[in-house]
């Protein structure tokens, strides 16, 4: 009964695992798109994006067929969101800018990079849950510290983009970064709640 108990904890665990995996591969890629323009690494992203989704797929339908959770079934369906939505708005990024006809800007490029550090903590945490709950908390610090960096570059592109409109077609072009920017600034959004929730996870099986 114990092992029976055991592998239903290590299944939620392993899905977990693979979305947090999925996010960092599909940041990793959103740097490499920005730094490239690629389409080929636009088409990757979307792939991996798609994956993550069907990854989450069988992960709610598991919990709602599961009686017995590792943590809490709410912090489970709240984190794996939350990780989700991270990559897909890596995707909506790179999607934005090729309907926009938008290209990539140093602070894009350095928010990029800094989402992309933040989703190899997330993950590192995730992995270290089960096992080692004070490091995988250590992990979410670095990662909400690196989501208010992302903040503060944001606000930094803001200011910058709105300095001093020159005349319409700049006022349009402003809107569409905008539009992008905000994408960037949601997922960091995300990863700061993915964060929270895996050191509210911990506080509570500690």
């Amino acid at each position: 009964m114990f092992r029976f108990f055991k592998r239903k904890e290590d299944k939620f665990q392993k899905l977990i695992e693979q979305q947090a995996a999925l996010s960092f591969e599909g940041l990793r890629l959103l740097v490499k798109y920005l730094d490239t323009t690629d389409p080929e690494v636009a088409e990757e992203l979307s792939l991996k994006e798609k994956e993550a989704d069907e990854v989450r797929r069988i992960l709610i339908d598991e919990l709602n067929r599961t009686f017995v959770t590792p943590f809490d079934r709410e912090d489970i369906f709240a984190l794996s969101r939350s990780i989700d939505d991270v990559v897909d708005y890596a995707d909506t990024t790179v999607m934005e800018m090729v309907i926009l006809n938008v290209q990539a800007t140093p602070y894009m490029q350095r928010i990029a990079s800094l989402l992309k550090d933040a989703a190899y903590e997330i993950w590192q945490g995730v992995l270290r849950l089960p096992k080692n709950p004070n490091v995988a908390l250590d992990h979410a610090q670095r990662a909400k510290a690196l989501e208010n960096r992302v903040e503060a570059v944001y606000r930094e592109a803001v200011a910058d983009l709105f300095s001093g409109p020159e005349d319409i077609h700049h006022v349009v072009e402003m809107l569409k970064m905008r539009e992008v920017y905000r994408h960037l600034s949601n997922a960091a959004d995300r990863g700061d709640e993915a964060a929270n929730i895996i050191a509210d996870i911990v506080v509570k099986r500690t």
